[in-house]
């Protein structure tokens, strides 16, 4: 361990060098910076990752069901599992998917779910994201990066090697696949995340393309290549939120998606990852629902715990974070990025009071949560050793099986006491390592 201690400048300096950084606007200005990276591992034992595995394929499978069910016969709806209107009000709800069974069935074909490990070791789910999640290169590149700089530590260690992902992401895809070529579709340079689509396109051996490359042609999309010649589309990896996908069918003003891809999507004839419309599972309210999900759709209890959640919606709800409000957190079901989030104890009496009233009036818009002690692990701060607050976001890809990646990205605050780890709020990121028996 301590030889990647010494190595750690070293491969932040190569991970700038290739341009391993994240990018963000702010005031409506692109700036670049960079995801720095500790070395100090996060360590998951094998019996920890096997529970972890369980309870993540078994959450994601649920969610699945649901999303089929709902643009589907909507019979979660009709047995009152889930409140119609909590549904039909959340704007991750897209009328236009109704009725669309995408190609092999699945939905959410990777899903990022985020956990957080509480000190008495109990692992908590806190988010599931579904549309585009991100991350997975950040710790492919460091883990290659640690292992040229210090190979004896990776002979010595029954570490389980992360390279396989690209192998499933291209499995995900070929199971989906209409017939054609793989391609990842990313928005172009100045994306936040441009780094990731082009090294995963070039590790799977998808085409990386911008929407100017792809064109729908009668009931196909083609991918146009560097001499001009057309290769008919199977599968399109899209790094492009709902919104821009398709001009013709979402947001008309949009310059990145490509017109007329959902007529091809809806016909069958283009497999498109995650589906559109995925945004409704991973709506922060309907988080609230997934356990219901589980026992609904499987018929099992929850492998992995919820984080105590209440919903506004409900009268009894309301009236208990009103009453507990200075001692939960408080998040805006629309945000993301770390965003959005308010502790009840960080705001002043005459804010607080303010936001009770906000709470009252848009109870829709909220959830509160009871606030989770993370386990702290430790990070690299100059030459000292300090506690900070972490996450895991766990990659599960579901194709012909739900396979879920024996690694994962720990993202860490660089701030002690936050519990914002984000990198788009400035925090860290280390390698996590699942050790095999």
């Amino acid at each position: 361990m301590i030889d990647l201690l010494t190595h750690a400048d070293s491969i932040n300096r190569l991970l700038a060098r290739y341009g391993v950084k994240f990018g963000i606007y702010k005031n409506g200005v692109f700036k670049e910076q960079l995801f720095p990276f500790d070395p100090i591992p996060r360590i998951i034992t094998p019996d920890e990752f096997e529970e972890l595995e369980r309870g993540l394929k078994q959450r994601v499978d649920a969610l699945n069901l649901f999303l089929g069910d709902l643009y589907g016969k909507k019979q979660i709806l009709k047995d009152g599992v889930i409140p119609d209107a909590f549904i039909f009000s959340s704007p991750g709800y897209l009328k236009q998917c109704e009725g669309i069974r995408p190609p092999g069935g699945i939905y959410s074909h990777i899903s990022g779910i985020d956990l957080v490990q509480g000190k008495d070791k109990t692992w908590y789910i806190l988010e599931d994201n579904l549309r585009v999640p991100s991350g997975a290169s950040y710790p492919m590149i460091a883990r290659n990066l640690c292992r040229r700089a210090t190979p004896d530590v990776f002979r010595r260690h029954k570490i389980r090697d992360n390279r396989n992902y690209a192998d499933l992401l291209r499995e995900t895809m070929d199971y989906a696949n209409t017939g054609g070529v793989n391609v990842i579709l990313t928005p172009g340079r100045y994306n936040a995340a441009y780094f990731e689509h082009s090294y995963l396109a070039e590790k799977s051996g998808a085409v990386l393309a911008m929407n100017s490359d792809l064109e729908v042609r009668g009931d196909f999309l083609y991918y146009k290549d560097f001499h001009g010649r057309a290769k008919k589309v199977g599968a399109v990896y899209r790094r492009i939120s709902d919104d821009y996908l398709d001009p013709m069918t979402f947001r008309e003003e949009s310059l990145i998606g490509v017109p007329h891809i959902m007529d091809v999507y809806r016909k069958g004839n283009v497999a498109i990852l995650n589906a559109p419309g995925n945004g409704i599972a991973d709506d922060k309210g309907i988080y609230y629902f997934v356990p219901k999900m589980i026992t609904y759709y499987l018929n099992e209890e929850p492998i992995l715990k919820n984080a105590p959640t209440y919903l506004p919606f409900y009268d009894e709800d309301l009236e208990y974070v009103l009453k507990n409000f200075n001692r939960l957190v408080i998040k805006d079901v629309a945000e993301a990025g770390g965003y959005g989030v308010v502790f009840g104890s960080a705001l002043t009496s005459e804010k607080a009071e303010q936001f009770k009233e906000m709470l009252k009036r848009e109870r829709r818009r909220f959830i509160a949560q009871e606030v989770i002690d993370f386990l702290d692990i430790d990070i690299m701060e100059g030459d000292e050793m300090v506690p900070r607050k972490a996450d895991l976001r766990a990659f599960v890809l579901s194709g012909k099986e739900t396979k879920v990646w024996a690694s994962g990205l720990t993202r860490f605050s660089r701030v002690a006491d936050s519990f914002i780890v984000n990198s788009s709020q400035g925090g860290g990121f280390k390698d996590t390592w699942v050790l095999s028996r």
